[in-house]
């Protein structure tokens, strides 16, 4: 099969990278009959990207808008046992003399900055965060507290919240644990929800007023994964690209964009023969916001081609397809156990404004292609466009 000329291939491609073609074109599950169409292909034949390959490329160019917890948010929290008291607040983290870079191990910058607080303030600013993390790990009993310390409170000076991370210490034996502190955005709180309710991760996090605080999600970084790891010769290809697929599903289902390498961590557990593989997104706030439905597959972002690579080598229609379908059913055994907690999450959601007008038409408009359907086109709200999308997976599962 050869590429067309305008996607500037020279060299017929070989039966894997049809493969890939496929995926990345469409081939999800229930898009085109697995039909191959030729997309995003500067990927694969190492040409650089022309303006009309950028169309089909997951591209945020834009903020984010925040979003508020509204009153009803704020109830199904409390009936949840989400919300908390603290007397601490994200903006008084803010309140530092002064800061210094954090450095990996070899010395490059973090873009993290560890902040050091007045010392008439250290001792109350390290109960509450002591206190945090009690109610995030032992509901609330301060006794597990006594021999733990807070060893340092880190700020991150890139991307859209700009968190602060604390590090908790046991002083016993040195053991250290890391929670966040973030401004509470109505999408985020949403994303971690439904993480919670749909995927096979539990997550762990607390609201208080205008804050919001997040377990750590242990793993290796995506992007250090990807450029690290690969060569690994204990490295399990195949199972890893089995998650990626699975992943994939998980993200496109619920509507959870942004997930390129930065945005996940890789979860590697041993095996009793093999590695094991969970890949988990650790960043929420692109929760139903973005139009396209290419934010919504990691499959589409550049970040993740090493990955994509992996499955030219490792993966076949049939197999992609399984993995597909698994996760698919899966997810559909998950909403019909947690039916009454998602009905009174989408409840809230479909009243909520979590996007733009403009964007709920364009995302609406291509599920609708996606799925050779107008099931879509009467949606006015993503909470709306997020339920079509979970009762046409039942409905097939």
């Amino acid at each position: 099969m050869v590429i067309p000329q305008r996607y500037g291939a020279k060299q017929p491609f070989n039966r894997n990278a049809d493969l890939i073609r496929w995926v990345q074109s469409g081939g999800e599950f229930g898009n085109r009959g697995g039909r191959l169409v030729t997309r995003k292909m500067c990927i694969f034949t190492n040409q650089p990207p022309r303006p009309g390959d950028l169309l089909c490329m997951a591209i945020i160019s834009k903020k984010k808008i925040p979003f508020s917890i509204s009153d009803g948010l704020r109830t199904y929290l409390r009936d949840y046992d989400r919300e908390v008291p603290t007397s601490i607040s994200y903006t008084d983290l803010k309140r530092a003399d002064t800061s210094f870079a954090v450095l990996d191990r070899n010395g490059r910058d973090t873009l993290w900055e560890t902040m050091l607080y007045p010392p008439s303030e250290l001792t109350d600013i390290h109960l509450s965060l002591r206190t945090i993390y009690a109610y995030l790990k032992a509901d609330g009993d301060l006794n597990v507290t006594s021999h733990l310390a807070i060893d340092r409170v880190d700020l991150c000076t890139y991307g859209n919240t700009m968190p602060f991370r604390v590090r908790v210490v046991n002083m016993v034996n040195d053991n250290f644990d890391y929670f966040y502190v973030k401004n509470a955005d109505a999408s985020r709180i949403y994303g971690l929800e439904l993480e919670d309710i749909l995927s096979p991760n539990q997550v762990s996090y607390l609201t208080s007023g205008p804050t919001l605080i997040e377990e750590h999600i242990v793993g290796i970084p995506g992007d250090a994964f990807l450029e690290n790891r690969l060569s690994d010769p204990d490295l399990n290809p195949i199972r890893l690209c089995k998650e990626f697929v699975k992943f994939n599903e998980r993200c496109f289902v619920r509507l959870l964009g942004d997930m390129h390498s930065s945005n996940f961590v890789v979860d590697v557990t041993p095996d009793f023969e093999e590695m094991y593989y969970r890949i988990r997104a650790i960043d929420f706030d692109q929760q139903c916001y973005e139009g396209k439905k290419s934010v919504y597959m990691p499959q589409y972002f550049r970040q993740n081609n090493a990955l994509i690579e992996l499955g030219v080598r490792y993966m076949t229609p049939e197999s992609v397809r399984q993995y597909q379908v698994e996760e698919r059913a899966q997810i559909a055994g998950r909403i019909r156990i947690e039916h009454a907690r998602l009905t009174n999450l989408l409840n809230l959601m479909r009243g909520e404004t979590l996007s733009s007008p403009e964007r709920i038409a364009q995302l609406s408009h291509e599920l609708n292609q996606h799925y050779r359907s107008n099931r879509f086109a009467r949606c006015q709200t993503m909470g709306e466009v997020l339920e079509e999308s979970l009762s046409w997976l039942v409905a097939v599962h």
